[in-house]
């Protein structure tokens, strides 16, 4: 990461450039010169100097802070159209829209810039050294947006930096585009460096992909729209069946390892749930304040309930129960033990045994039904502009950057600010404030624990208001936060 400070406390987070270990290379007229599709367009290029600042809401006496430079094509390229050899992979676990971003990869690549060599990588990572490649054209991937999953295929793991930049160098790719998680981008990075060290003219460039939204600095990922948008479907069935039933309890799991942005934006778009269950907001179930006690009084006041619960809340009560499970998966993602059957016979077992109460629960895990179904149209156009933006920035020689949107903004980030932590729910944040006010269900946590996540989540450097469609883009929800019964 390049930092370039300025007056007035700005400071810029620049990504790299071909140019910063190939001196001299030669430029280019940018083709969208003569594109008959740009030749309305009132300012053709953006601006050298157009930055895009990472907090909006500041004090008056504030510096102007971080900024990321602005997505766009540039008046001049660093590569001829028919130099060009690009590459395009997708790794990771699958997420609506991968497809998009592929097919406008191609269409950008082609209709902007006249460039006709894209090659698919085959399965992840080792796509590189032990599978086929795919030729990509516009004709090919015409379609494809319209089908869920990736036709690319995927995989988690299979990363051997070097193997993968011989497998650049021997083919003659100059352009690498990888779309991925947290973790994949943590490989593109790595590949940025080794490309970097050969002294390679290579771009690399990466799109985030997370269906849980837990990339930081950026404002959503993709497919997070659509997974929000799919999960009513789950979250109404739950409801039809607990309200259809005497004493009737819907339990949905939705995804979330790590951070609780589907539950929370599913249960608000919702607003048939009675409680959300996240990782970041700990919980327990016995005694005053807990759980059993709030399904209860739901019971009791409306005849029945709907919970959504995050794949990743709870562990810490499974693991207290002798379910814990050390093991992982290729990416180096913690195997979960399902906190939604587990939850679902605690109730179970709560009500038949200590309160002598019948009940009728039903169990829905839509996760994977959700996980394969193409984008919705908030999110194509989003993958379309990820997409563009990318190519734009290879062609414009920039390199080990992300494309993604910042404040409605398009932007380059450098690798690091990715993958550096990851984006969680803040629960001191108005937004989950606004959940626990929809849903009237307990925060679970003590007055003590209370006053230290506010200690804890609220720097005083935290500017930013946390109030628009992203909650808690800043590095504080790392903390552990401990449920009390008071």
């Amino acid at each position: 990461m390049k930092v370039v400070a300025g007056p007035g406390g700005y400071i810029l987070q620049d990504v790299p450039h071909l140019t910063d270990y190939i001196p001299d290379l030669p430029t280019h007229p940018n083709p969208l010169r003569s594109n008959p599709a740009y030749s309305v367009v009132k300012q053709y290029f953006v601006h050298m100097d157009d930055t895009v600042p990472q907090k909006v809401v500041v004090h008056k006496d504030s510096p102007r802070g971080i900024h990321f430079r602005r997505a766009g094509p540039r008046q001049k390229v660093y590569f001829k159209s028919d130099d060009v050899s690009a590459c395009i992979v997708t790794c990771g676990g699958l997420c609506p829209g991968l497809n998009t971003v592929i097919r406008e990869i191609v269409h950008s690549l082609d209709y902007m810039y006249g460039v006709n060599k894209v090659l698919g990588i085959d399965g992840g990572y080792r796509g590189f050294y032990s599978k086929n490649t795919i030729r990509l054209t516009p004709k090919t991937v015409n379609d494809i947006h319209k089908r869920g999953g990736t036709i690319l295929g995927t995989s988690r793991g299979g990363h051997d930096t070097s193997k993968i930049v011989d497998s650049i160098q021997d083919r003659g790719i100059n352009q690498v585009y990888i779309i991925g998680g947290d973790g994949t981008q943590k490989g593109a990075a790595a590949i940025y460096k080794e490309v970097r060290s050969r002294g390679l003219k290579v771009a690399v460039a990466g799109i985030p992909k997370t269906i849980d939204n837990d990339i930081p600095v950026i404002d959503r990922s993709f497919g997070f729209d659509t997974a929000v948008e799919e999960a009513q479907r789950a979250i109404n069935a739950a409801h039809v069946e607990a309200e259809s039933a005497e004493n009737g309890i819907g339990v949905v799991k939705l995804m979330g390892r790590y951070c609780g942005f589907i539950a929370q934006y599913a249960t608000l778009a919702s607003r048939d749930v009675d409680c959300c269950l996240i990782p970041e907001s700990p919980f327990y179930l016995e005694g005053k304040g807990g759980l059993f006690e709030f399904v209860e009084k739901c019971l009791k006041e409306n005849g029945h309930m709907v919970i959504v619960i995050a794949e990743g809340a709870g562990q810490e009560l499974l693991a207290e129960s002798g379910h814990a499970n050390d093991e992982q998966d290729a990416s180096g993602n913690k195997l979960l033990q399902d906190v939604g059957l587990w939850i679902s016979q605690k109730i179970k077992d709560y009500f038949a045994k200590q309160r002598k109460m019948a009940i009728t629960l039903k169990y829905i895990d839509p996760t994977y039904m959700i996980r394969a179904i193409p984008s919705n149209a908030s999110d194509n156009v989003y993958c379309t502009l990820l997409a563009q933006s990318a190519v734009h920035g290879a062609m414009a020689g920039y390199t080990g950057f992300t494309s993604g949107l910042v404040h409605g903004r398009h932007t380059y980030i450098p690798f690091n600010r990715i993958i550096e932590t990851q984006n969680k729910v803040v629960i001191t944040d108005r937004m989950w404030a606004r959940l626990l006010s929809s849903t009237n269900q307990p925060s679970f946590l003590g007055p003590n624990a209370i006053v230290e996540a506010k200690k804890e989540e609220a720097p005083e450097t935290q500017l930013l208001d946390d109030d628009g469609a992203n909650s808690g883009n800043g590095d504080t929800g790392n903390h552990k936060i401990e449920a009390r019964d008071t």
